[in-house]
């Protein structure tokens, strides 16, 4: 468990990011299993796992993809409730002097389908300028995933750009 973060001597920021969720109780986000004997592994994120239609899918399966695209500098994907399921959303910041057209959106979905599957492609694929991090460089997909839905984001002082939530709310694409 980390005992603080750099820059923030009050440690508000800290309290936010791992007990706000559960009070007095830290969170830090991870499946994590106890073993018969007294060992932990650690399985990764809990708000990495996109649930469409019922089928388990990693973010990391696409970021792997969407990648390795050259137009794309970085991206980040949510599930957005939609209906009575949700659906897979793909944001992505871009290169400078590329722009998301309806040709790279095509080759993104294309490429999607057919490394992955079906279900790895993106309902919107939306571009943003920034994409908010944590304090050590991390995407926050479940910031993102909040913001989206138009819920409050809770650690938004855990933030290095809490700005770059603004990329991400009351987003018309979002509504059909």
């Amino acid at each position: 468990m980390p005992v603080g973060f750099w820059n923030d001597a009050d440690g508000r920021k800290y309290r936010a990011a791992y007990f706000e969720r559960f009070p007095n109780f830290w969170h830090h986000g991870d499946y994590a299993e106890l073993t018969a004997h007294d060992g932990v592994v650690i399985y990764g994120r809990s708000d990495t796992v996109l649930n469409p239609g019922g089928v388990r899918i990693g973010t990391a399966e696409i970021y792997r993809i969407v990648e390795q695209f050259p137009e794309i500098a970085e991206s980040i994907v949510v599930a957005q409730e939609w209906g009575d399921d949700t659906r897979v959303v793909l944001f992505v910041r871009l290169q400078p002097g590329h722009a998301l057209d309806a040709a790279l959106e095509r080759r993104l979905r294309d490429e999607l389908k057919a490394r992955a599957s079906p279900r790895h492609v993106p309902a919107k694929i939306l571009a943003v300028a920034d994409i908010p991090r944590t304090m050590n460089g991390k995407i926050v997909e479940l910031a993102v995933r909040e913001a989206i839905h138009g819920r409050p984001v809770g650690n938004r002082d855990a933030l290095a750009n809490p700005e770059a939530l603004d990329y991400f709310t009351a987003r018309l694409e979002l509504r059909s």
